[in-house]
């Protein structure tokens, strides 16, 4: 694996995310941000949280595997949601639970986490990018 996940100590050992990734693989990825969209391009989920974050991972993992890669190659994810309140942070791990039972994937990763006014559509609730590192 190329993508080693790492709590060193003098920092916070989070339960959602880990503090950093060290990536020895020889192909970077630089994922677009993903929405709340199907393969033809169709909303899913409009107005709830959790089905778009569940849609937004679940197409970071469809895009990796395009690659041969997959989402424990994630290196680092940056989520945008709009108005961004911490009361939005069940529906947030609402949908990435849904996604872990589905896909089992493990989505423990760096992450950055920014609440924004608003996003490329109007009906976008959430945006997830990634940078994977395939060996």
């Amino acid at each position: 694996m190329s993508v080693e996940l790492v709590n060193p100590t003098g920092l916070p050992v989070p339960t959602a995310y880990v503090q950093l990734s060290v990536a020895t693989g020889s192909r970077t990825v630089y994922l677009s941000g993903q929405v709340a969209r199907d393969a033809g391009g169709e909303p899913v989920g409009t107005g709830d949280l959790a089905a778009q974050v569940e849609q937004a991972y679940t197409n970071v993992a469809t895009a990796l595997a395009a690659v041969g890669g997959s989402f424990a190659d994630v290196a680092k994810l940056t989520v945008y949601v709009v108005d961004y309140a911490p009361e939005k942070m069940g529906d947030l791990m609402t949908g990435v639970g849904r996604v872990v039972e589905r896909l089992g994937i493990d989505p423990i990763r760096p992450i950055t986490l920014i609440g924004v006014a608003a996003l490329g559509e109007p009906d976008l609730l959430v945006e997830v990018e990634a940078v994977a590192v395939l060996d």
